[in-house]
């Protein structure tokens, strides 16, 4: 292992709290919505969270839910949450580098 990819197993190793970051800080869904996020910046792999803007969908929903879109080239992974009319993108920067591993941890 390089001295790269153990520094950057050892920034994902911090807490989830940490891991989250970007412009758009708040998330939809309330407590459900942060438990949701925290959740998913447990995984060690994970090392950034970073929300969308919130946006409007035509159809009404109901209650929250989330979904895990399949991976970028560089293995990055985006949330997809909705609640109500109200949808938002969260993109996961995890410290693997291929399309794979990031289907990999999707799962």
């Amino acid at each position: 292992m390089t001295k790269n990819e153990s520094g950057l197993r050892e920034q994902a190793q911090h807490s989830p709290k940490n891991k989250l970051g970007g412009v758009h800080t708040t998330i939809i869904g309330g407590r459900a919505g942060k438990k949701l996020i925290k959740l998913v910046g447990q995984h060690p792999e994970i090392k950034k969270v970073i929300p969308a803007l919130i946006s409007v969908k035509g159809i009404p929903g109901g209650s929250l839910t989330g979904k895990i879109l399949r991976s970028d080239a560089r293995g990055n992974l985006r949330l997809l949450i909705s609640e109500g009319r109200s949808y938002q993108k969260v993109r996961i920067v995890t410290t693997v580098g291929t399309s794979e591993e990031g289907n990999r941890i999707m799962k």
